[in-house]
Parts: structure tokens; C-alpha cells; sequence
């Protein structure tokens, strides 16, 4: 017989030293966004006001009172974030189109999406979309990773997994086009001009 589930507690009330704690922790766990860190706070506020039945306005407040605070301060700094995890999506295998996409949803401006999209190719590390496409290949295991006798038969969903991944075509059939892994893996780094 399973044991009755213990009652859950209710949130304690958000006052200012306890929203400051929360973002400390939340920060020296996770990198994050001025966006992103406020999306948090809010809904941490939105649940205890909720159950207190106090206004989140309130909270709100503290919260743009402490993120000014943070920004001054450089604890956190929204560029600094956005190129880092624009350059970890994009060795992880994402394409211009998801980094974007991905940077959004943490709450980056546009305006630092655009300039952190834009370093990637300055950093000089691979082809840039090609290299990335190559990194979800070897990630996802298609194309060249496959055996050799599934290629032929899994193109058309390789190709798929690849446009879906936000990749151009022509990006896409050139990675995996690759006769083997070590091929597609030299033209990743830009050691190996592609056949």
C-alpha cells in the first residue's frame, strides 16, 4: 500500500532579503539572463502572493529594484551571457535559426541576439553553420555515423532532422555527404577542403 503523501507547505512570503537569496542561489546554479532571472523571480513571487493572497506588484517592484542592482553591480551581464551560450548551443549543434530562438526564450534583447549571433563566425572556431551541423550529425548519429548499408534509406530523415534542427539545405546535404566520421569531423574543424 503506497503512503499518503505528506500535505505540501505553503510557499514562504517573498519580502526583499528573500528574493535576493532566491536569485543568489538561482545564480551561482545557473547562468542567466537579466530576462530569464526575472521570469524565475516573478513566478516565485506570482505562487506565494498567490498563496498568501498578497499583491505580486509588490514583488515586482523588488525584483526590477534588485536585476538594476545585479546589472550595475556585473553580476549579471546579459552580452556576456548571450555570446557564451550562443557559442555553447552552437558547438552543441544548433543552427543560427535555434540559437536565436533559444537566446529569446532566456529573455536576451534582440539587440544582443543579433550581436551575439554575429560573433560566432569572428571567433574563428570551424565554418561556423557548417561546423554546427556536422556537431548535431555526430551527436544525433546520422549520415556518415550510421552504418553504411542504413545510409542510403535514412537520407530523407537525416535531411528532415537537420531542417527541422533550422538548417539549410544546402548546409545539410553537404554535412552529410561526408563519406565517414573522421572526413566529417576534419571538415567540421576546416582541416579538409569538402569533396
Amino acid at each position: 500500500m503506497a503512503e499518503p503523501r505528506k500535505p505540501r507547505t505553503l510557499p514562504r512570503r517573498m519580502t526583499a532579503e528573500r528574493i535576493e537569496n532566491v536569485a543568489l542561489h538561482y545564480l551561482s546554479r545557473y547562468a542567466s539572463s537579466s530576462g530569464n532571472l526575472r521570469r524565475v523571480l516573478m513566478r516565485r513571487v506570482e505562487r506565494a502572493a498567490a498563496a498568501h493572497g498578497d499583491d505580486p506588484a509588490a514583488g515586482a517592484h523588488l525584483i526590477e529594484e534588485l536585476i538594476a542592482q545585479f546589472l550595475r553591480s556585473g553580476l549579471i551581464d546579459d552580452r556576456a551571457y548571450a555570446t557564451q551560450k550562443a557559442a555553447s548551443l552552437q558547438r552543441r549543434g544548433a543552427s543560427r535559426f535555434g540559437i536565436r530562438g533559444k537566446l529569446r526564450q532566456k529573455g536576451v534583447q534582440a539587440d544582443l541576439v543579433v550581436d551575439a549571433v554575429g560573433t560566432l563566425d569572428e571567433s574563428g572556431a570551424g565554418a561556423g553553420e557548417f561546423a554546427a551541423a556536422c556537431a548535431l550529425i555526430r551527436r544525433r548519429r546520422l549520415g556518415p555515423c550510421r552504418p553504411a548499408a542504413m545510409r542510403g534509406a535514412m537520407r530523407q530523415k537525416d535531411l528532415a532532422a537537420l531542417a527541422r534542427a533550422g538548417f539549410g539545405l544546402d548546409i545539410a546535404r553537404r554535412a552529410l555527404n561526408a563519406p565517414d566520421i573522421a572526413t566529417l569531423e576534419a571538415w567540421a574543424r576546416g582541416e579538409v577542403d569538402e569533396e
